[in-house]
C-alpha cells in the first residue's frame, strides 16, 4: 500500500497584492518539476513533484537531500509516495495526465507508469556520462535527454563549477530511448555542454537543446534538432551582443527565450549578483550601452516571430496557455507580465517570495497550470524549500 501523508496546507494572503496564497507543503523538502516541465495533472487537480519526506533524514537543500516522485491532490491536500528509490530522484518529466512520469536514479533512466503501477528501466549508462533531464515525446512512443561527459569540476550551490564545466566539457550527447525499453541510440553528438533537452509539445520530431554555460560566453545557446534529417541548427541566431537562455516550449509549440543583453550570465546567487560576469548588476544593463533586454517566440523553423522589449529581466519566465501572460521571478517578487500588446505591462504577484537563491531547489521557478488558473512555486523561506500555489 502506498504511504500516504494527510494536507499540510495552510492558506495566506499577499498584504501587498490582495492574491490568496497557498502553502501546500510543511515537511522536508519539496520541489516541483523543473520550469521547462509542468508539475500539474492536465486532466485533474493534483501536482506531482519530489520530496525528501520518505528519506527519514533532515538535510538542507544544499545537503544533497534523498528525493523521491509524489503526488499531491489539491482539493484534499492528501500526498501519495509514487516511487521508493533508495539512492533517490533527480531530473524528472511526464505526461500532461501524469499517467507516465520518467525519471533519473543514479545511472538509470526509469518509466513509472502511474496506471498499471509498473516501473521499466529503459536507459542504463555504462560510460562515463552524467544523465541530463529528460523530455518525452508528445506520441509517447520514446524519450531524449542529454548525456555529458564527466569532468572533474565541483559542482554546488551558487553556480559552484559552472564556468570550469563549460569550458571543460568537449563531448555532450543527445540520446533516445524508447519507452518500452526495445532500443537507445545518440541522436546528436556535439563539442559542447548540452543541456535543456525539450521535445516540441506538438510534433515528436523535432526537439530543442541549448549549449550551457555562463549565458556571455556561450555564442549560440539555442538549438534546433530534426530527428528525421539528423540535423541541428540554430534558434534565433546570436550576435555579439546577445546573452540568452531560460528557452521552453509554449503549449502552442513556440520556443520562448529570454535575451539580456551584454555581459549577463543567466545566473543569480544568494549574494543577489550574478555568480559569473562582474561587470552587471542582476537587473540592470552593461553601463555605456543602450541594449534593452527583450523576450522573443521563435517558430519551429528557429525564426524569430516576435520580441517584445522589458523594462529589466526577471530570472525565469513562464507563459500562459495562450502565451498572452508570463510569470517571473524577480529577485524579490513574483511578476505578472501582459505581453498581449505592443509593450510588456508588469504587475506584482507576489511580494517577496523569500527564496534564498542558494541552490537549484530553491529557485521560485514559477509555473502555469495547464488551464491557467493556478501558478506553483517554489521557495526556500524558513531553510527548507516549499511548495506554494497562486490562485488566478
Amino acid at each position: 500500500m502506498a504511504r500516504t501523508w494527510p494536507s499540510e496546507m495552510t492558506i495566506t494572503t499577499d498584504s501587498t497584492t490582495g492574491r490568496t496564497i497557498r502553502k501546500l507543503t510543511a515537511i522536508g523538502n519539496n520541489v516541483h518539476l523543473y520550469f521547462t516541465e509542468n508539475s500539474f495533472d492536465a486532466s485533474e487537480p493534483a501536482i506531482i513533484f519530489l520530496s525528501d519526506r520518505a528519506s527519514g533524514e533532515d538535510r538542507a537543500p544544499h545537503e544533497d537531500p534523498c528525493y523521491n516522485v509524489f503526488r499531491m491532490d489539491l482539493i484534499s491536500g492528501e500526498i501519495t509516495q509514487l516511487t521508493d528509490e533508495p539512492d533517490g530522484v533527480g531530473h524528472v518529466t511526464k505526461t500532461s495526465d501524469s499517467q507516465i512520469i520518467v525519471y533519473i536514479t543514479g545511472q538509470q533512466v526509469r518509466a513509472l507508469d502511474t496506471a498499471t503501477g509498473i516501473t521499466t528501466t529503459i536507459y542504463e549508462e555504462t560510460g562515463a556520462f552524467t544523465l541530463g533531464a529528460p523530455s518525452i515525446a508528445p506520441n509517447r512512443r520514446y524519450v531524449a535527454f542529454c548525456r555529458n561527459e564527466q569532468v572533474d569540476v565541483p559542482r554546488g550551490p551558487d553556480y559552484r563549477g559552472f564556468k570550469e564545466s563549460f569550458y571543460r566539457i568537449k563531448d555532450g550527447r543527445v540520446t533516445v530511448a524508447y519507452l518500452d525499453g526495445s532500443r537507445t541510440f545518440d541522436a546528436w553528438c556535439d563539442t559542447h555542454w548540452l543541456g535543456h533537452f525539450q521535445f516540441c509539445p506538438i510534433d515528436a520530431t523535432i526537439g530543442s537543446f541549448c549549449h550551457e554555460g555562463p549565458w556571455h560566453l556561450v555564442t549560440q545557446r539555442i538549438w534546433l534538432l530534426d530527428f528525421v534529417a539528423r540535423e541541428a541548427f540554430p534558434c534565433f541566431r546570436q550576435a555579439e551582443e546577445d546573452s540568452v537562455g531560460h528557452e521552453f516550449w509554449t503549449q502552442g509549440g513556440l520556443i520562448f527565450f529570454d535575451n539580456r543583453g551584454p555581459g549577463h550570465d543567466g545566473t543569480i546567487t544568494s549574494r543577489r549578483t550574478q555568480a559569473v560576469a562582474v561587470d552587471v548588476t542582476v537587473k540592470g544593463m552593461l553601463p555605456g550601452t543602450s541594449f534593452r533586454p527583450f523576450i522573443g517566440l521563435a517558430d519551429r523553423g528557429g525564426q524569430v516571430i516576435r520580441r517584445i522589449d522589458m523594462p529589466y529581466s526577471m530570472n525565469h519566465y513562464h507563459a500562459s496557455p495562450d502565451a498572452t501572460l508570463l510569470v517571473g521571478d524577480d529577485v524579490d517578487d513574483l511578476v505578472l507580465i501582459d505581453i498581449s500588446g505592443e509593450e510588456a505591462r508588469l504587475h506584482v504577484l507576489v511580494h517577496n517570495h523569500g527564496t534564498s537563491w542558494y541552490t537549484q531547489s530553491s529557485h521560485c521557478h514559477p509555473t502555469w497550470s495547464w488551464d491557467g488558473k493556478h501558478i506553483l512555486y517554489a521557495s526556500d523561506r524558513g531553510g527548507r524549500v516549499n511548495l506554494y500555489l497562486v490562485d488566478l
